[in-house]
């Protein structure tokens, strides 16, 4: 089987390119049945399939899980349930909109 994107020829029942690793067949979002990746429709039911942009893989299965180190504040606002009891929404709205913009600014920093 040649790849669509490199052009270099493959043995039978590979899934992927040995010279650029991209997919050999594209799975039907519909029935599951492997599909040239150059095919518009499905040659099983007819169902379009989704052709990667030119440069990008399309995805052959499920997306690959990744693992990110991420920070997540946290900020109790002590007294805000009664702060905001006694003042009008729009007065509310605008306390939350000031402390907001000002973490923002400090997290940013």
């Amino acid at each position: 089987m040649t790849c669509a994107s490199c052009g270099t020829v493959n043995e039978d029942g590979r899934k992927f390119c040995k010279e650029c690793g991209g997919p050999l067949s594209l799975s039907c979002p519909s029935c599951g049945a492997p599909n040239t990746p150059d095919s518009k429709f499905c040659g099983e039911c007819a169902s379009p399939l989704a052709a990667a942009p030119p440069g990008q893989h399309a995805p052959s299965g499920p997306a690959a899980a990744e693992r990110r180190l991420v920070s997540v504040p946290f900020a109790d606002l002590v007294g805000f349930t009664t702060a905001s009891e006694g003042r009008d929404a729009e007065d509310t709205r605008e306390l939350l909109t000031r402390h907001f913009h000002t973490a923002r600014t400090i997290i940013e920093r």
